[in-house]
């Protein structure tokens, strides 16, 4: 995988042998994103089972529920984290009557059909979302939610790529995403990769573009989504709904069906992350803050349904009331459909 931290000045890749390598490299955003997260979770799973000297079926699976727990530990906002357990964990239940040299190939297969599903789903997200992208759109994104977010494609870069890649004329506006500048770092690395026209700018800046009618759509993505669609997503991106409603300005959300955890009902129950203060009084390792100033870090926020214009998923876009509207693309899902 790419060290996400080394980046944009370093391309380093490193390999992980063992789950706990997997679980200290999400939680030290070595990997990042929601959906990659969940990834790299189900492949720590199997290599969790691959090393395991357990001699019979239960042993191994009782070895798993210890893994997945380590894992569950690392990061507790992003639900497809804890989608993506639940379905390794699943896949050993349906099939406890396997040997385990069988249970260990079946989650080796488990995790890389995740993988290849998560590649094909940033795709059609892609295709979808594309329709609310207009030539020559100014496009305000927040934070990454692009190909290193996921396992190669994007969720609300994947509808920039899309439209960019249809011929449509699009440009991006990166907020910078204090305190760890993933638009800085990442978003604006990715984008000049792929040759889409993309300028840098702080978090405070924002307002001041809306205001000037320099942006004409919000992308973004969510680490979970709950079933009223209320939407967790890195700190900063509930003072740009505003400041888009505000404006009005559409603020579209672009995430996989795995974000939405229909198991809450609202933000109010999304339990937010808070991180090492280090991360708002260094930057690249030097102090930017008097030494023993108290920190305040949460890692993300959430913006009440009210401020988002659509939902962009795989099965479809929903729109508001999202209770509504979500529950319909999930019964989609679950009958197979397809648009």
């Amino acid at each position: 995988m790419i060290d996400q931290s080394k980046l944009p000045l370093r391309e380093e890749f490193f390999e992980c042998a063992d789950h706990r390598c997997v679980a200290e490299a999400i939680k030290t955003m070595r990997i990042r994103g929601a959906p990659a997260i969940g990834v790299a979770a189900a492949f720590g799973i199997a290599l969790g089972a691959r090393n395991s000297s357990a001699g019979t079926s239960s042993e191994l699976i009782r070895e798993i529920e210890v893994i997945a727990e380590i894992l569950s530990k690392t990061r507790p906002t992003a639900v497809n984290l804890f989608w993506a357990i639940e379905r390794m964990k699943r896949a050993v239940f349906d099939h406890k009557d396997l040997e385990v040299e069988q249970l260990k190939s079946l989650l080796e297969r488990e995790a890389i059909f995740i993988a290849r599903e998560d590649a094909e789903t940033c795709r059609r997200m892609g295709v979808h979302g594309s329709i609310l992208i207009e030539d020559g759109d100014n496009i305000l994104t927040h934070c990454n939610a692009g190909a290193l977010a996921t396992t190669e494609y994007g969720t609300a870069l994947g509808v920039v790529r899309a439209a960019h890649g249809q011929g449509k004329r699009v440009h991006v506006y990166a907020d910078e995403t204090r305190p760890l500048l993933q638009g800085a770092r990442l978003t604006a690395w990715e984008l000049m990769k792929e040759d889409i026209p993309v300028t840098l700018i702080t978090d405070s800046m924002a307002g001041f573009l809306m205001s000037r009618g320099r942006v004409d759509k919000v992308l973004v993505g969510a680490d979970r989504i709950a079933s009223n669609g209320d939407t967790a997503n890195k700190i900063g991106t509930y003072t740009l709904a505003v400041l888009a409603k505000e404006n009005e300005i559409p603020l579209y959300v672009v995430a996989p069906m795995s974000t939405i955890d229909f198991n809450i009902f609202s933000g109010e129950e999304i339990v937010i992350e808070e991180r090492d203060s280090k991360e708002v009084t260094r930057i690249c390792g030097k102090r930017i803050a008097p030494e023993a100033v108290p920190v305040f870090n949460p890692a993300f926020d959430v913006m009440p349904n009210r401020y988002i214009t659509a939902i962009v998923t795989e099965k479809g876009i929903a729109r508001g009331p999202y209770a509504e509207s979500l529950r319909n693309l999930l019964s989609r899902q679950e009958a197979g459909g397809k648009l």
